[in-house]
């Protein structure tokens, strides 16, 4: 048995792994999370209510909130997601971004650091830091070619650069202190559970609704597409199995362009919600964001050979997934979007 820490465990990418912790093995989780507006309680599911299960309200950025945290639990891995995620509110409001992602995971390598450094020399060897990072740090690919763990960073929004800054820190406290640190990489995930600010859950949401589903420029922007329960095997397997001071690239070999995305949706929305007319005739195509990346796609070789993982969903399944449980569980999406989000644009740089 294991205590395991997990920084953003009430977000989407994070909650995603805190049931996997809890329904699929015997280890206590300390759910870390501010509660943000993607942040949600709800999103955990039964595993919010199991006993090896520990929420606390604390901001990475507090280093007395988190620094008692270690001192009370004594865990033995470090899962870190916490983070602001969406490109668009980065461009809007770039500060909150510096301030999470890279001040907040410099305040949890520095707690991390020093709770490692007073275990004894077992307990140092077995503790772990994963920081979970993102394909954006890469920039933009041409046509041709995957993202691997070698690829120069070339962050293109706000949103990147803080992550980009947060890897180069994640690494820099390995290579300078010893801190056992493994870096995640991964591609767009999709699933249950996503705050729909994002473009599935948007879609879904709007097409529901009879409302313009508005497309970024021509839609020709292409994404690999990650199922979220994938990706937290994949977290789980880089944390027990990775090597300090690697870097793993999570990806779902499953690129498609924008435009493709949606109109699965809509094929998928005729079939199961079906409507007079069809909701492809809801697309609509707005201007584009700035500095909107062209395509990201993934080399997960090396996860795949060192670490043995594969995907268990193609795009097909997990999409139809995906809707299947937007569609079932309406009353989320209503409470969780009865807040700060209700659908508009963001990402015009309007704030900045």
């Amino acid at each position: 048995m294991s205590t395991l820490l997990v920084t953003g465990g009430a977000g989407f990418i994070g909650s995603a792994l805190v049931r996997q912790l809890i329904f699929e093995s015997d280890s206590t989780v300390i759910n870390v999370d501010k509660l943000t507006y993607a942040g949600n309680l709800a999103s955990l599911a039964d595993a919010r209510h199991d006993p090896r299960h520990h929420f606390a309200q604390v901001d990475i950025c507090d280093a007395e909130g988190i620094r008692a945290l270690f001192d009370r639990f004594r865990p033995d891995a470090v899962y870190h997601l916490a983070a602001e995620s969406h490109v668009d509110r980065s461009i809007d409001g770039p500060a909150e971004f510096i301030q999470s992602n890279v001040v907040g995971t410099f305040t949890m390598l520095q707690e991390c650091l020093r709770y490692w450094r007073g275990l004894d020399a077992e307990a140092q060897q077995r503790f772990r830091v994963l920081h979970v990072s993102t394909d954006e740090v890469y920039g933009s690919l041409g046509p041709g070619g995957l993202f691997t763990e070698s690829t120069p960073y070339d962050p293109s929004s706000p949103y990147s650069a803080s992550k980009a800054g947060s890897d180069h820190l994640a690494r820099a406290w390995h290579r300078t202190y010893g801190l056992p640190v493994v870096v995640t990489n991964c591609s767009n995930n999709y699933g249950p559970y996503q705050f729909p600010e994002k473009l599935i859950p948007l879609m879904i949401r709007k097409a529901l609704e009879g409302a313009p589903l508005p497309v970024y420029g021509k839609g020709d922007n292409v994404r690999d597409w990650l199922y979220v329960d994938d990706h937290a095997r994949a977290l789980r397997l880089a944390c027990e199995r990775g090597r300090p001071g690697e870097t793993y690239n999570v990806g779902g070999q499953n690129e498609r362009q924008n435009i493709e995305v949606v109109r699965t949706l809509c094929a998928l929305l005729d079939e199961l919600r079906p409507t007079t007319t069809p909701h492809a005739d809801l697309i609509s195509y707005v201007t584009d964001r700035p500095g909107h990346d062209h395509r990201y796609a993934i080399d997960a070789t090396k996860l795949r050979t060192e670490l043995g993982w594969t995907a268990r969903e193609n795009f097909e399944t997990g999409l139809r997934r995906t809707v299947e449980w937007y569609l079932a569980n309406s009353a989320w999406v209503a409470d969780i979007t009865s807040g700060a989000y209700r659908g508009e644009r963001l990402g015009q740089g309007a704030t900045a």
